[in-house]
């Protein structure tokens, strides 16, 4: 099984290209914090990243640096040769599927849409739902016919 999940956040806005074929290919990096803090201080890995498709549109789109985002991919290693004929090596994540992870502002950038569902505009506290309370959670009124998912 190769499996990998990370939350982290992009160090550095995607990048975006195509292939001759056409297909879009991002490739970025996220700074991912270790579980426990030697010293006082808090360590992270640096981990690239790449991802196809819609899933590299999609990120291109609404990731910039400094956003957190939480993904599901898995490990892909690969080697060439360099110019001097020394035989390089580099491992990637290839990505599979990405979230916001991060506050509702921090995850839009400049668009409107914020990814709640692409195809749904985000409930807000002046709708039929109810009220958010002081810990952000909405209170839901009326049956479970009115829920929108």
């Amino acid at each position: 099984m190769n499996k990998v999940i990370l939350m982290g956040r992009l160090t550095r806005d995607p990048e975006m290209r195509q292939t001759a074929n056409g297909i879009s290919v991002c490739s970025f990096s996220i700074a991912v914090n270790r579980r426990f803090a030697k010293d006082g201080q808090q360590n992270a890995d640096f981990i690239n990243c790449t991802a196809w498709r819609q899933q590299a549109e999609f990120i291109c789109k609404y990731f910039h640096k400094g956003s957190m985002m939480a993904l599901v991919g898995s490990l892909q290693s690969r080697s060439w040769e360099n110019q001097e004929g020394k035989r390089q090596y580099a491992t990637d994540v290839v990505v599979d599927e990405v979230y916001f992870t991060g506050s509702k502002t921090e995850s839009q950038s400049g668009d409107s849409d914020s990814g709640y569902n692409m195809s749904q505009p985000m409930p807000s506290a002046d709708n039929a739902f109810g009220d958010i309370d002081s810990m952000g959670f909405q209170t839901v009124e009326g049956s479970e016919d009115d829920l929108p998912f």
